[in-house]
């Protein structure tokens, strides 16, 4: 897969870019399955709601389920993000955000690159992130909301906060920016909450604020996010590193795979 010049100005000017039914629902549904399975698995990188019930978030699939290693390969995700950065790149995080029916609670304002700044001393704001939804995304289940062109405005907060949500990951409420700079941003770039069926992509910056609010609709809002990073890129952590689920180690340029995604090459890896 190719962007064309126009879907390649857009992104760089809005900081996002929308790709509807990249992906054929039977492999969205191979890829849902793997995810139920996931969540099964029981350890750190699988992050829970206040209360300990409903999964909030889970990292790493792709180290253990091969629909997640196959997809994170595949030239229609790998293909444009290299045309963004660059021919060389790693997985630096791959998480699924599992906003489940009823409760799925809210993600702070935020920008992504400050968390990896501020917790993994990652240099540079040289990263794409590739969201695919693994459901239909509406109005009603807590969409993704972007302020378009804030990508441009550098960072706009530069500590964490001194209590933090989890222990497990930063969470974006730690991070989170100021009502009056909202209001500020809004009011210069507008918003945008991009919609679609299941197996459709967003790419957006590192730096672009969003957020999304909660789940109040009986249906659930599962998002991928892969996030690539360029090799030469990698975190340099002045302490110990965060853990590997989180930020992944092996910085080896990814090569592409044609190997399919569906049912019948499911399985751990």
């Amino acid at each position: 897969m190719q962007l064309s010049p126009d879907q390649l100005a857009e992104y760089r000017r809005t900081g996002l870019l929308v790709v509807h039914s990249l992906f054929k629902p039977a492999e969205v549904e191979a890829l849902s399955d793997a995810f139920d399975a996931d969540c099964l698995v029981p350890g750190p990188q699988r992050i829970l709601e206040e209360g300990g019930q409903a999964v909030r978030a889970v990292y790493a699939s792709h180290d253990r389920r091969r629909e997640f290693a196959t997809l994170v390969r595949t030239p229609r995700l790998l293909g444009p993000a290299r045309q963004m950065m660059s021919d060389r790149l790693y997985i630096y995080q791959f998480k699924i955000n599992a906003k489940p029916a009823f409760g799925g609670d809210k993600w702070a304002w935020h920008q992504d690159y400050l968390a990896w700044r501020l917790a993994d001393n990652l240099p540079a704001p040289r990263q794409v992130n590739v969201g695919l939804f693994l459901d239909e995304v509406t109005e009603f289940n807590g969409p993704l909301i972007f302020i378009p062109g804030s990508h441009r405005a550098g960072q706009l907060r530069d500590f964490r906060n001194a209590s933090a949500r989890s222990e497990q990951h930063l969470d974006p409420d730690d991070i989170a920016l100021r009502p009056e700079q909202m209001s500020e941003l809004v009011d210069r770039h507008g918003m945008v909450s991009p919609k679609g069926p299941a197996g459709s992509v967003i790419f957006f910056d590192p730096e672009i604020v969003h957020g999304s609010a909660p789940n109040m609709s009986p249906f659930a809002r599962r998002l991928l996010i892969i996030t690539y990073n360029e090799s030469v890129n990698e975190p340099r952590p002045l302490g110990e590193p965060r853990p590997s689920y989180v930020v992944g180690r092996d910085t080896t340029p990814l090569e592409f795979s044609d190997e399919p995604i569906d049912m019948r090459v499911g399985g751990a890896v």
